[in-house]
């Protein structure tokens, strides 16, 4: 049978959105971006923008043609750059080489240049079509475009819990609740997200090293929140140096143990102080706002159950992955156990809910 326009538009623009999967975790703050050139309905051409700072993707589908592009159709996941940034504007280089239709997934959501790159190829006379698998581009750069529109990362909750709801037993241990293929899945989303964040029970009972070992990728930053400087200074996190680690605590509570800072920045931790709210209490938006100005785009929080409770009563939580395994403790820890309130008429509810099989454990995906 022979295909649509529409869906040969849709087959080069998926694998524009694979292309860009390969720049993950690797590009941010900037988005995953992938291209593809076409010509007479071949490939001629392919690119992604592989890190911050190097080429973008148009740039390197262009540099791969082995033939002219001239009069070929561009295809892309995210709008083509209308300005001078860390490299020259992309449009310049669609105009300049002759391509003759430019075909978008989705706009650049920032709002200081959305719609002028597109502006741009249109006055030059070149044809573009916006819109294409536009709800799957969106997705792969949800953290871009929260971080671009708000300055503020996009934060994911992981929770690893029983079918009856339990994060650890009731001595407080949680490794490991979930299968192998379950711990590949997270360990994957490590090295996709800037930082993975935890809570200093958690660092006290895991002592969790939170780098990516079971998956390919680079380690993200660790971010431990610590207002009333609890956590073990021992702890594997602040004695191995696999991965950049920052630890947020309390003014008063740094003045009060001017020891234990030292020992940790001896041991190249970095301390960032905040006015606590109320016993030893941070506040989530500030601590994010200063990951935004870090240029921490992404946050993967794995606990515990009190930081859980917290990034959802603040409403600062994005998304909810929760991998539940075949198991039941009985009495345990809760994954919102500090979560107030909450009744059949008055609750916190998920939308766009999706739900996969893990060889047996259940991941339930679903957004705020």
């Amino acid at each position: 049978m022979k295909q649509s326009n529409k869906q040969i538009d849709e087959l080069f623009m998926m694998e524009c959105i694979a292309l860009a999967e390969r720049g993950g975790g690797y590009v941010s703050p900037n988005p995953m971006v992938g291209a593809v050139l076409v010509k007479n309905r071949k490939v001629i051409g392919r690119g992604y923008h592989t890190r911050f700072g190097r080429h973008h993707a148009e740039v390197n589908a262009i540099g791969s043609a082995r033939t002219s592009v001239h009069g070929s159709t561009l295809y892309v996941n995210l709008e083509p750059c209308s300005y001078y940034g860390k490299t020259p504007p992309c449009t310049d280089l669609i105009i300049k080489n002759k391509i003759s239709k430019v075909v978008v997934g989705m706009l650049d959501p920032n709002p200081l240049v959305s719609g002028k790159g597109i502006r741009k190829l249109k006055r030059a006379g070149i044809k573009v079509e916006v819109g294409i698998l536009n709800e799957e581009c969106k997705k792969q750069n949800e953290a871009f475009t929260k971080f671009i529109t708000t300055g503020l990362p996009f934060v994911t909750l992981k929770v690893a819990q029983t079918l009856d709801g339990k994060i650890a037993d009731i001595s407080g241990k949680s490794k490991w609740i979930t299968n192998e293929l379950s711990q590949q899945i997270v360990h994957h989303l490590r090295s996709r997200n800037d930082a993975v964040l935890v809570g200093a029970n958690t660092v006290n009972i895991d002592n969790p090293e939170l780098t990516v070992r079971k998956s390919k990728g680079r380690n993200p930053v660790r971010i431990v929140l610590d207002g009333g400087l609890k956590a073990n200074s021992n702890a594997s996190m602040f004695t191995n140096n696999k991965s950049r680690t920052i630890l947020f605590t309390s003014t008063r509570s740094a003045r009060a143990n001017n020891l234990k800072i030292k020992k940790l920045l001896n041991k190249g931790v970095e301390i960032i102080e905040l006015p606590a709210m109320k016993k030893a209490v941070l506040s989530l938006k500030l601590v994010l706002r200063k990951l935004g100005e870090l240029g921490i785009a992404s946050v993967l929080v794995e606990g515990g159950a009190n930081t859980f409770s917290n990034f959802v009563s603040d409403k600062l939580a994005d998304k909810l992955l929760i991998f539940t395994a075949p198991k039941i403790f009985g009495k345990g820890i809760d994954g919102f156990i500090d979560l107030e309130n909450q009744t059949v008429a008055k609750h916190v509810r998920l939308s766009k809910v999706s739900i996969r099989n893990l060889d047996g454990d259940i991941l339930i995906e679903g957004y705020f």
